[in-house]
């Protein structure tokens, strides 16, 4: 090793075209005789007038020389057994001392993780890839890792180095991933990547890997560490981890975070850690600010579950640069939004939900990407996640970017995000958003405007597998959770395992059920009777796939109105409208989702700026409808009949589905015990029958367990005095019947009294 060094590679690195600082920057060996005699200790300081080689353990300096450049500096160490060494550094009239980052070489990233991440397979990738707290050498600093293969030259950015790219630069290993150690940093840093390259054109981008990033409009990353929160919820997880979710009830609250409910701006944000700054709704409504994960812990969670849902459904919680996206453009794949406070913050809201018994699914997102220059588009300088291909990688209606599923490492990027938010959140489930734009390669798009896949077709084979790939592992690595598929085609075998050919999802929305339901309470009730098929058809495929009855955030946005303005007549028919709606919806298979709002009928359409209309819940229509679903939950999770058959053909019957005269249909749920069922009658016009027959299987009393016309609930108070002794008259293919009094525009369910009906046979 030369004491001097050519200017050519000095000049290399003053202009950060070194594609190996390590080369150059650092401790070299100087050998004499086949021994190291000395060292030589190069470093490039672009703000420093002078500097000096600190070496602790002998207490002394070292003077360093600048050398083709007054801010690149060398000296020679003559202490053969050099370890650490630290450089002070003189820029004007201040003076610090730091480890040189260039003197730990140690790379983290072994060949068998290259190897993994090569074929796509590297399941943790997350834990080398991206910003992690480490010790090299007995220094603390942060490690850091970026796959950019087509760049250049990568930097790092921050207040550490004053946002400088010149000061630490990386080095590519053969894979195409930089990497750097940099001594004494800590959590909370913010952190981006210079990403050059070989036009020169510089590019600036936050982590895709990182943990956290800064609160918007701010788009650096931030350096976390994601194992020190104490989780609580061991008995929950083991409980999950042996369960059969189809066997159970789901009942679902769909929520946006940021918009259920908001608190004053002048109020200190409640963290985890303490007081935090209050982070402003949007620049639409600054008199307002969000509620942190934290406060949500005391606000959302005893409200859903006084309402008796098993799950909260977030919109996406991952980082996303605007508020009015919802969340469904993400920047940020593996950062819960900093909107809402720290990972910690979040992991203590999955934990509090776990401790309350309710489930946590968060809307995943990986058919496509925003544009925005922080984030993933065109990411070392060329299409490195997206298609290069418009007619591949653009979702034009969205003015989005797709992701590659056919380059193994984009495809790894996806397959780990999904395993790390079960695996770092304890998250229960996810519903995959907008499959149907991922599986089709004509999604969208005119003719000309897409590209046929390799047997001339119209389906994204990629994708596909890639969803095969995400909902295999997901299964194998977490049993008993969720993966749930938005997908609204007719794509077969969406919930059935990859073994079989399907996507593996184990439910998939129910779409066409949710059109029907919308598209039939939307009419006049004196044109229903025309329209039974809207009731009736989605019994003929129910069993087909694993379904959720969902009505979603979708249908009350963009002009469509909320449930409650759908509804037609004057405003008690309205809620007895809506109440026969869900009525009918906890009676039929399917496990269920509905959006916040609709469980006190809110008039206005969901805004993603404002809160829910909370004040609707002085007013009695309102507050009892409240209490309606509050009562709706707690029989479905209590009646087994409703809910552990869901996906068999045998866990329903009809009783008579043809009285479309009278638009009303009867039907049987039963449960795995042959002697487990309830009988549920629906009446979707305002024309009440006081004397209406319908087949029953079975002799006996039959108790009126359910109402949706009670006056509890705001209803008429129309119904069968707790419930009804069958006739011995063969009525619809049954043996017995019933004859009972129905309620306007009601759903009654009735289950059979054994127990009174032994008692009476007895004494006859």
């Amino acid at each position: 090793m030369s004491i001097t060094i050519a200017p050519e590679q000095v000049n290399q690195i003053v202009h950060n075209l070194h594609h190996n600082p390590f080369e150059v920057l650092g401790r070299h060996p100087y050998e004499q005789n086949g021994k190291v005699e000395s060292w030589v200790i190069r470093a490039y300081l672009p703000d420093a007038s002078a500097a000096w080689v600190v070496c602790p353990e002998e207490r002394t300096e070292y003077p360093m020389q600048p050398m083709h450049n007054p801010h690149f500096f060398v000296c020679v160490v003559q202490n053969p057994n050099l370890s650490n060494y630290q450089l002070r550094i003189k820029e004007g009239d201040q003076e610090r001392v730091v480890y040189d980052p260039y003197a730990f070489s140690s790379p983290r990233i072994t060949d068998v993780d290259i190897h993994l991440f090569a074929e796509g397979n590297h399941h943790r990738i997350y834990e080398k890839l991206g910003a992690h707290t480490t010790k090299i050498d007995g220094v603390a600093g942060v490690y850091f890792a970026l796959w950019a293969p087509n760049a250049r030259n990568v930097s790092l950015l921050g207040d550490f180095n004053s946002w400088d790219g010149r000061k630490h630069q990386m080095r590519k290993g053969s894979s195409g991933i930089w990497e750097l150690f940099i001594p004494e940093l800590t959590v909370g840093t913010a952190y981006k990547y210079e990403v050059k390259n070989w036009e020169g054109h510089i590019y600036e981008k936050s982590d895709p890997y990182g943990f956290q990033q800064e609160v918007r409009p701010k788009t650096a990353s931030i350096v976390a560490d994601l194992s020190s929160y104490e989780w609580n919820d061991a008995e929950w997880m083991e409980k999950r981890r042996n369960s059969k979710p189809l066997e159970q009830p789901i009942s679902v609250y769909e929520m946006h975070l940021g918009s259920w409910m908001h608190a004053s701006a002048d109020e200190p944000t409640k963290l985890l850690s303490g007081e935090g700054e209050p982070v402003i709704v949007s620049e639409w409504k600054e008199e307002a600010r969000y509620l942190s994960y934290y406060e949500l812990v005391d606000k959302l969670i005893p409200y859903v579950k006084e309402l008796g849902y098993t799950h909260i459904e977030v919109l996406p919680v991952a980082e996303h640069p605007f508020d009015g996206s919802w969340g469904y453009q993400v920047t940020g794949y593996y950062a819960p939004t900093s909107r809402y406070g720290n990972p910690e913050d979040f992991m203590y809201f999955v934990d509090k939900c776990h401790e309350n018994g309710i489930g946590v699914i968060v809307d995943w997102v990986p058919g496509h990407f925003p544009k925005d220059g922080h984030g993933l588009a065109f990411f070392d300088g060329t299409h490195l996640y997206e298609h290069g291909d418009p007619r591949k990688g653009e979702h034009k209606e969205w003015g989005t970017l797709v992701f590659n599923y056919n380059r193994n490492e984009v495809r790894n990027f996806l397959v780990a995000n999904a395993l790390f938010w079960f695996d770092k959140y304890h998250i229960d489930g996810i519903r995959v958003d907008a499959v149907a734009s991922m599986l089709y390669l004509n999604y969208c798009r005119k003719d000309g405007e897409w590209i046929a896949n390799e047997y001339g077709g119209c389906e994204n084979i990629e994708a596909a597998d890639f969803l095969r790939q995400v909902n295999s592992l997901l299964f194998s690595y977490f049993p008993g959770v969720l993966s749930i598929a938005e997908e609204s085609t007719s794509w077969p075998m969406v919930s059935w395992p990859t073994y079989t050919g399907g996507l593996g999802f184990n439910m998939k929305w129910n779409m066409g059920w949710m059109h029907d339901m919308l598209d039939y309470f939307n009419m006049d009730p004196w044109f229903r009777q025309f329209h039974q098929n809207n009731l009736t058809f989605s019994m003929w495929y129910h069993h087909s796939e694993n379904y959720m009855l969902a009505l979603s955030h979708d249908e009350i946005v963009h002009g469509k109105s909320n449930i409650i303005g759908k509804m037609p007549g004057d405003e008690w028919q309205k809620f007895a409208n809506v109440r026969c709606l869900f009525g009918y919806m906890f009676a039929h298979p399917g496990k269920k989702t509905m959006f916040m709002s609709m469980e006190f009928a809110q008039w206005n359409e969901w805004n993603v700026w404002a809160d829910l209309d909370w004040g609707l819940l002085q007013y009695h229509h309102h507050k009892t409808l409240k209490q309606f679903f509050s009562e709706l939950n707690g029989l479905y999770q209590s009646e087994p009949a409703l809910y552990s058959r869901d996906f068999e053909e045998e866990g329903f019957e009809w009783i008579d589905c043809t009285d479309n005269r009278h638009s009303v249909v009867a039907f049987i749920r039963r449960g795995k015990d042959p002697n487990e069922f309830i009988v549920a009658i629906c009446n979707f016009t305002p024309q009440p029958h006081s004397h209406y027959r319908v087949g029953v299987p079975e002799k006996g009393f039959y108790t009126e367990i359910f109402n949706t016309d009670a006056s509890k609930y705001g209803g008429s108070n129309m119904g069968n005095y707790g419930g009804k002794w069958t006739d011995d008259w063969s009525f619809h293919n049954m043996p017995y019947s019933l004859d009972v009094c129905l309620p306007p525009l009601g759903v009654l369910m009735f289950k059979i009294d054994r127990k009174k009906t032994q008692a009476a046979l007895q004494g006859n």
